[in-house]
């Protein structure tokens, strides 16, 4: 039995049509919704590695290794790719510089947050998906989908600043294309964007130096430099908050798909939080960064109407192929940051707006005085990176921002509930 499905003839899509999880164009199409998937990914996932020590080449071998894993655990009916996580750059940077861990030490932490995220993926899987709507029901799965959303918007207009002529160039060619296209090239908005924002960068003698001397030095075969993990006691209090950011992520991310593409993924939620935590753990183990489903991608299957885990299989390829080839990678990072934040605008727009619509099918009622304070609050201090401290724990806006959402809003909620009664 195929794996999917083919749509259609394969090779043609119309205008209002949507490619199911279960279902592939010619692989030739997927393979070019798959490089838009890898593109989407491609900077975030390079770049958190980098700020925190860890292999480049090692976290794109296990972001892709660890998307292959997720897919076989949901069984091919969640679309999602797996890349580095933002949200362990600052409290991995507080363990660094507080209690002097090293790469090992880091990797430990992130292999027991992987392991509490597999945790509650079991409880949801044996207690039924009515425990994961108690304790995240649709309001605050919708705030945290828009507070993901518009906590990016910072980094993608520092992006769109380095080089304004190719991002609005980028920008543009996508808004139009997903806009006016009746035909694939709407499909596809975001590859050819991209390509145009990189092309008139390169005419232009816009392209970083350093990048192309990396291309033109990068050798084209190597080999991902893999680190053994050691678990230290007081690595952990910085990082296991992280699991419920993680939890939350998944959970956002997973129901942003169901909103966008018209199907209940509520059966699956225990499957994408056990695969999500298996990945982590699993990158962990050997040098890679924490890993989460991507908003970016996300965006892309919002603008493309193409939810096939095909594309996103072959994306995991990709960057596992990349892992293999410095001189491909390198390729790829010459894409301008700026090209990357103008089509990043339009896909962390759209993931911002699912949120609202999340809350518009739940019916969210906002003169609730609780969803007004509590979702009002955690959504700006997540949007503004509003950071805490505690003690020696540094903790930014997205970080607690989820956990007062997933945590304090039901405690308010139901207390709120007690002073009703008659």
């Amino acid at each position: 039995m195929a794996l999917w499905a083919v749509h259609g003839n394969g090779r043609r899509l119309l205008r209002d049509s949507v490619v199911s999880s279960e279902e592939r164009l010619s692989w030739p199409l997927t393979i070019g919704f798959g490089v838009q998937h890898l593109l989407a990914m491609f900077g975030t996932t390079t770049l958190v590695p980098l700020l925190t020590g860890f292999p480049v080449a090692t976290t794109l071998l296990l972001s892709g290794i660890g998307t292959l894993l997720f897919l076989v655990i949901t069984r091919n009916r969640v679309p999602a790719y797996l890349g580095s996580s933002v949200a362990f750059v600052v409290p991995m940077g507080a363990a660094v510089s507080e209690v002097g861990a090293g790469p090992a030490a880091l990797l430990g932490g992130i292999m027991v947050v992987g392991l509490v995220v597999l945790a509650f993926g079991v409880a949801v899987k044996a207690l039924g998906v009515r425990l994961l709507e108690t304790a995240m029901p649709p309001v605050v799965t919708g705030a945290i989908v828009l507070m993901i959303g518009l906590s990016l918007a910072p980094q993608s207009v520092a992006s769109f600043d380095q080089q304004r002529v190719p991002a609005a160039l980028t920008l543009g060619t996508v808004v139009l294309l997903t806009v006016i296209s009746r035909g694939m090239a709407g499909r596809v908005a975001v590859l050819v964007g991209v390509l145009v924002g990189w092309s008139y960068a390169a005419m232009m003698g816009q392209l970083v130096p350093e990048r192309l001397a990396q291309l033109a030095a990068a050798p084209w075969i190597g080999f991902p430099e893999l680190i053994t993990p050691r678990i230290h006691v007081s690595v952990v209090p910085f990082v296991l908050p992280l699991a419920i950011v993680l939890v939350a992520e998944h959970v956002a991310h997973l129901k942003a798909t169901a909103a966008v593409s018209g199907r209940d993924l509520d059966p699956y939620v225990g499957d994408a939080l056990i695969g999500g935590g298996l990945a982590t753990m699993l990158s962990g183990s050997a040098g890679g960064s924490a890993v989460s489903s991507y908003a970016a991608n996300i965006g892309v299957m919002a603008a493309t109407r193409v939810y096939s885990t095909a594309s996103c299989l072959v994306a995991a390829v990709a960057a596992i192929v990349l892992s293999f080839s410095p001189k491909l990678a390198a390729l790829i990072n010459t894409v301008p940051l700026g090209v990357l934040g103008g089509a990043t605008l339009v896909l962390f727009g759209m993931l911002a707006l699912v949120g609202v619509r999340i809350w518009l099918d739940a019916r969210v009622d906002f003169a609730d005085p609780v969803n007004l304070a509590v979702l009002g609050t955690a959504v700006i201090a997540g949007v503004g990176d509003l950071t805490l401290s505690v003690g020696d724990l540094r903790i930014t806006g997205l970080v607690w921002g989820s956990i007062g959402i997933v945590i304090v809003y039901p405690l308010l909620r139901n207390l709120a509930d007690l002073r009703n009664m008659p």
